[in-house]
């Protein structure tokens, strides 16, 4: 099951899914208000429950990139038995800074396209993605195919509100620590959104049950900057779950 972040779409995975489908049997929904999806995102018991309806009965590994990963996140947490492995792609438990939990975003960064949202939301979400690419090789490419695919089908206005409430309330990091699965974190080591330095405090949940991996010069996307290490990665994890 793959879960796509903030204000884009299911055709984000795009590029990994070949590769990933020579292996595994793959979903990737679009999420409520997002892409093709009609149904509202209001709150998170309500996308937790859509997510439940829509997967198939048995559990699975679930992959959630960004917002995505706080979303499966509670998911592995409400519904545990529907999840045999947690993969966190550019996500942690907690995306801004609080006094016990300085390796994430400052908080204004948020609030700032939240205010933006309310003018020109296409504008705003261009910027988001400029910023999850910063530094990173073939950048200006990779945000031009992505601008694409996300204004065929935009988001929501009101997807767009509530998922970055969700980006700036949320704190998992008990529910987390609590879950019976294994849990990988993958990271970009450019990452401007949720920086390297997580990994060691969210490992430090569940020593030995999460483990993190830090892509090189990759950024907020190492799925789409390193597609065949990433599916590489996902077959091992997907291999040793069964």
């Amino acid at each position: 099951m793959l879960l796509h972040g903030w204000g884009m779409n299911a055709r984000v995975w795009d590029a990994v899914l070949p590769g990933l489908s020579s292996f595994a049997d793959v979903s990737a929904p679009d999420l409520p208000g997002h892409g093709g999806n009609p149904v509202a995102l209001k709150d998170l018991p309500g996308v937790l429950d859509y997510l439940r309806d829509e997967m198939d009965a048995g559990p699975a590994v679930w992959v959630g990139w960004s917002l995505g990963g706080l979303l499966a996140q509670a998911f592995a947490a409400r519904y545990p038995g529907r999840v045999r492995h947690l993969v966190l792609v550019a996500a942690q438990p907690r995306f801004v800074q609080a006094r016990d939990w300085p390796q994430a975003m400052d908080s204004q960064v948020l609030n700032a396209f939240a205010g933006d949202l309310a003018g020109d939301f296409r504008k705003t979400l261009k910027r988001f993605l400029a910023l999850q690419f910063h530094g990173v090789e073939g950048a200006q490419t990779t945000v031009r195919s992505l601008t694409h695919q996300l204004f065929e089908l935009p988001p929501q206005p009101e997807a767009l509100s509530v998922g970055l409430t969700m980006l700036r309330d949320l704190d998992l990091r008990e529910r987390l620590r609590s879950l019976a699965c294994p849990v990988d974190l993958i990271l970009g080591e450019y990452d401007r959104l949720v920086p390297v330095d997580c990994a060691g405090p969210v490992t430090a949940l569940a020593p030995g049950r999460i483990r993190a991996h830090v892509v090189a010069r990759a950024g907020h996307a190492p799925f789409l900057t390193h597609p065949d290490l990433f599916s590489a990665w996902l077959r091992c994890i997907v291999e040793a779950s069964d």
